[in-house]
């Protein structure tokens, strides 16, 4: 990849994972990632996470205390995992709104749960964190105040993400990881080793787990906390909308 650290016009840059880029082309470029990984994402979901991240949604499930009846917004929902068991929590009373930007993500993720006969109380909507109509995003800040928007009071956010690491061993063999075997499978499974170089870049420019937790807090959800799930590599946040 290029690395476009001084961008030619005034545009205000923003990250694509280690570099700068005019705000209005990281969309399109975020897009393209996620296109060319669509169709093989969950095999790389259990390759690269060694099954772990099966793990870490039924913690998120558990803690988000959805009900029968309840409403449930998956925001940058990939290829339903999450959707699919809201769905079967809500029951047919509620109802479960699978939204993600990317519409090959959203293509695959509504094909995998009509084949599973999930339908009756699950949509599908392609939509931007920053600027829902009831995040991969370039301003996390504007999608925190949308989330918040859209709940109604006592409503829960739970925002489940890779993190940073607390343990300095792990984080010098997370590294190793990331940027060696992430792009490597990447390139023997996909064909693409690009597109997972991006990725771990992109974790890197998420927010900690503090940080997160404040920027939640400033954009006025109440009771923040947040869980590490295997030593902080991923964490799960959880606000309320007072």
């Amino acid at each position: 990849m290029s690395n476009p650290r001084q961008p030619n016009s005034d545009e205000p840059t923003t990250h694509f994972g280690f570099q700068d880029v005019p705000e209005s082309q990281k969309a399109e470029k975020v897009a393209e990632v996620f296109h060319s990984v669509a169709a093989r994402y969950d095999i790389m979901n259990d390759v690269l996470s060694g099954g772990m991240h099966r793990l870490w949604k039924r913690f998120t499930i558990e803690l988000s205390g959805v009900r029968r009846g309840n409403k449930v917004l998956d925001i940058a929902g990939g290829t339903g995992d999450l959707a699919r068991k809201f769905s079967s929590l809500v029951g047919p009373e509620g109802e479960v709104v699978l939204a993600d930007i990317n519409a090959s993500m959203l293509k695959v993720g509504r094909d995998r749960l009509l084949d599973k006969g999930v339908a009756n109380n699950i949509s599908f909507v392609q939509a931007d964190a920053e600027k829902l109509p009831f995040p991969n995003v370039t301003h996390k800040e504007d999608a925190l105040r949308s989330m918040l928007r859209v709940l109604k009071p006592g409503g829960r956010l739970l925002v489940l993400e890779f993190s940073k690491p607390s343990n300095p061993l792990l984080s010098k063999f997370y590294d190793a990881y990331s940027f060696k075997f992430m792009p490597l499978a990447g390139k023997l499974i996909t064909d693409d080793a690009e597109s997972y170089r991006y990725l771990a870049e992109s974790i890197r420019m998420h927010p900690d787990q503090d940080t997160l937790k404040a920027m939640m807090s400033d954009a006025g959800f109440e009771r923040v906390t947040f869980h590490n799930m295997t030593g902080g590599i991923v964490a799960l946040h959880r606000g309320i909308k007072p």
